[in-house]
């Protein structure tokens, strides 16, 4: 159960009220690419079910109604849709939504970093939620495009789509990441780039990115932090 605190924060960040149509169409896509080894996964989905847990994050998502996909991405011929859209009517759904993100087997192990391709796919797959108020992409990542068609090249395609493309960028093994990202990834009105130093520091930066997507009015997060 949500605490008061976390019912008064969700109000300030402007929640909409229940019983409102979609607020927000969510592609979580993942990076399992051979940067990635087993443990740095398991890191990524227990930490991306626990942000989706945050009581803040539940709120806002339950009393938007939104749709959430998980896709896992690696080379340019291998992005999957792990999880097709769910939509979060209630508290339980999202707790069995994050218990299947928890256990979601991993695809492939072995393969380049293909960000643009992994783009593509996700715009696609708002073709099926087209109601919904918002269409956001959270692309995590831990480093830069090295096949397939280049993330910049999407830009008018996002637009057009009216997708706002996020980004948290995990400078493990690449510091200059988060720059990357800025330059070649982001798009939309108010997209932004989240930053961890290591797969260590995901689950904490990853909840206050969901925070950041979910909420109406960003400036109130900033106290959070």
């Amino acid at each position: 159960m949500l605490s008061l605190r976390a019912l008064a924060i969700a109000s300030v960040l402007g929640a909409p009220v229940a019983g409102a149509a979609c607020d927000l169409a969510l592609v979580l896509a993942v990076d399992v690419s051979g940067s990635v080894d087993a443990e740095e996964y398991r890191i990524q989905m227990d930490g991306l079910a626990e942000g989706l847990r945050d009581g803040v994050v539940a709120e806002a998502l339950v009393r938007g109604k939104a749709q959430i996909l998980l896709m896992q991405w690696s080379g340019a011929t291998r992005q999957q849709v792990s999880i097709p859209w769910v939509e979060v009517s209630d508290f339980a759904v999202l707790e069995r939504l994050a218990t299947r993100i928890e256990q979601v087997e991993r695809p492939w192990r072995n393969y380049s970093t293909a960000i643009g391709e992994a783009l593509q796919r996700a715009l696609v797959q708002f073709e099926t939620v087209p109601d919904c108020t918002r269409r956001v992409i959270d692309l995590s990542g831990d480093g830069t495009s090295n096949e397939g068609v280049l993330p910049v090249e999407l830009s008018d395609a996002v637009v057009q789509a009216g997708v706002t493309v996020n980004a948290l960028a995990i400078e493990q093994s690449d510091a200059d990441l988060t720059s990357y990202f800025y330059e070649n990834v982001i798009h939309g009105d108010g997209a932004f780039v989240a930053t961890a130093a290591s797969f260590t520091d995901y689950p904490s930066r990853i909840r206050m990115k969901l925070l950041r997507e979910v909420a109406r009015q960003t400036a109130a997060l900033r106290d959070l932090q």
